[in-house]
């Protein structure tokens, strides 16, 4: 008898990462719910009419920004996020209840980008900013909506709106005041361990920090006399080329991005042959520009580490005098013995406030795409466009391909209003212009319709207002669109059937 397990084969590797700064995560609102199509029966109240509620509306994919995550690995392992959906409604005009929203947090410092087209959506940089990735659909109206003076009794209702996934790229970009760029082993996890409580693994060969560490120094501020909390970024040694993609840090570099000052550390006594300090400050700022040019831009301050070993103290006043020489503000320090840390969380305190006097406390990317909502009071313009190509025409555009979606068409009273509302919309004098002539296949959304263009049943001041793009269909009913039952005694007759029996279609 074969087990089936879950655990990997005896010997397998398996890759658990504890810290994650990108990944990809697929995103979907919750589909809205389907209206009711109902009528009032209840005892006295003759012919009481539609009482079809409205769906739910669907949940959104909320992404909050948290400050005690500090990972993305959450949405690496679960990278599918969906909103729940919206209820649908129910006769007595009972709403369907409204979805629930997939509440994810991110760290502080998230950057979302549109996976396909690398634009920037959001930048999440204060803790509880809220962004919605992706939006729940429209809740479908129920026939009580449909109503009016001679569709007495719509037998049709919306049903609720369908949603799209979106993919979306998460890239973390740590919000530090002060990031420390060095070669491997010059120190740097040493140095954010005796200026903070942080505790990186320190150890005595090369590449030890293999994911990006933060810690939280107390510092003074010259301006006021006042102490300030900076924040220290501590990432992976850089080599040469890593701009190129060799090494690790290149891809940690994001990480000092948002930094308002740069501290280059730089090990006074090298214990490669082919390396000196100045040198290794050459090929940093080379590494930087490489990668963002304008980095270089920030103040910066030069470390010679290692001031305790043998021949240090000699060998960081001889490279300090050719720095200074060159315009650089070098400090000789020891992340050992502490000598010339004072001085340090000195210099970064007053660098430090008075950049965020400058540039405020972080600095923030500008989204490429406004997503924001704005409401207009002005006549809704068109906002659709039709394709010729290959025989038949397609119109595109996302107000009249959720009418279609939501409307039932196989209706033929739903159908009708769907034809008088494209009508109003301009969609067939476009689809004429287009050169669109009876019995072409015109594509909506997944819909394939067979034009049948029908305005010499309309009075002649719609008609001309009509082709003149001067209505909308949401400003009202049109009357003729269903044929004039009469009195309210031939309406009662229509009725037929039990009405309890058309309620909640597809359901």
């Amino acid at each position: 008898m074969q087990y089936l397990t879950a655990h990997p084969p005896i010997g397998a590797t398996v890759d658990t990462p504890s810290f994650v700064d990108e990944c990809t995560v697929h995103v979907r609102g919750g589909d809205g719910g389907n209206g009711s199509v109902s009528m009032r029966r209840e005892a006295h109240v003759p012919r009481g009419g539609p009482d079809g509620g409205d769906g739910g509306r669907g949940g959104d994919v909320v992404f909050v920004a948290d400050r005690n995550t500090t990972s993305l690995l959450d949405l690496h392992r679960l990278p599918h996020r969906r909103g729940g959906d919206g209820g649908h409604g129910s006769g007595q005009n009972r709403t369907g209840a409204e979805g629930h929203d997939e509440v994810i947090t991110v760290p502080l410092g998230t950057v979302v980008r549109d996976r396909d087209s690398g634009a920037v959506l959001a930048d999440l940089v204060v803790d509880g900013q809220r962004w919605v990735a992706a939006r729940g659909g429209r809740g479908g109206r129920g026939n009580v909506a449909f109503a009016t003076r001679y569709r007495r009794l719509p037998r049709f209702a919306e049903r609720g709106e369908k949603v799209r996934e979106r993919s979306l790229r998460l890239d973390l970009k740590m919000i530090a005041d002060v990031g420390l760029v060095g070669f491997p082993s010059a120190g740097k996890s040493s140095l954010v361990a005796r200026l903070s409580s942080a505790r990186p693994r320190i150890e005595a060969w090369p590449f030890t920090t293999l994911t990006p560490h933060l810690g939280v120094m107390r510092a003074g501020d010259a301006a006021d006399g006042q102490p300030i909390d900076v924040v220290l970024a501590d990432v992976p040694g850089l080599i040469e080329g890593a701009a190129e993609g060799k090494g690790l840090g290149i891809r940690f570099l994001r990480h000092i991005e948002r930094c308002l000052v740069l501290l280059h550390v730089l090990d006074a006594v090298p214990m490669e042959p082919d390396r000196d300090p100045i040198r290794d400050l050459a090929a940093l700022r080379e590494e930087l520009r490489q990668h963002d040019p304008s980095m270089l831009e920030r103040p910066q301050l030069v470390v010679l580490n290692k001031l305790d070993l043998p021949d240090g103290q000699a060998m960081a006043d001889l490279v300090r005098e050719q720095l200074e020489e060159a315009g650089e503000e070098v400090l000789p320090v020891s992340a050992v013995s502490g000598a010339g840390l004072d001085t340090l969380r000195y210099r970064l305190g007053v660098l430090v406030a008075a950049e965020r006097r400058v540039r405020g406390d972080v600095i923030v990317h500008v989204p490429e795409v406004d997503e924001e909502v704005v409401l207009r009071l002005t006549q809704r313009t068109k906002d659709f466009e039709v394709v010729a190509a290959e025989g038949r025409f397609e119109v595109v555009g996302e107000r009249v391909e959720r009418w279609v979606q939501m409307l039932p068409i196989e209706d033929w009273e739903a159908a009708r209003y769907l034809q008088g509302r494209l009508r109003r919309a301009g969609v067939e004098k476009a689809l004429v212009d287009a050169g669109a002539r009876k019995g072409d296949e015109v594509v909506i959304g997944e819909v394939v319709f067979e034009f049948d263009p029908d305005l010499d049943d309309l009075p002649a001041e719609e008609r001309e207002a009509i082709l003149a793009g001067e209505l909308d269909p949401e400003d009202g009913e049109v009357d003729d669109l269903v044929p004039d039952w009469g009195d309210d005694e031939m309406v009662a007759e229509d009725v037929g059937g039990d009405p309890e029996d058309a309620e909640e279609p597809g359901s």
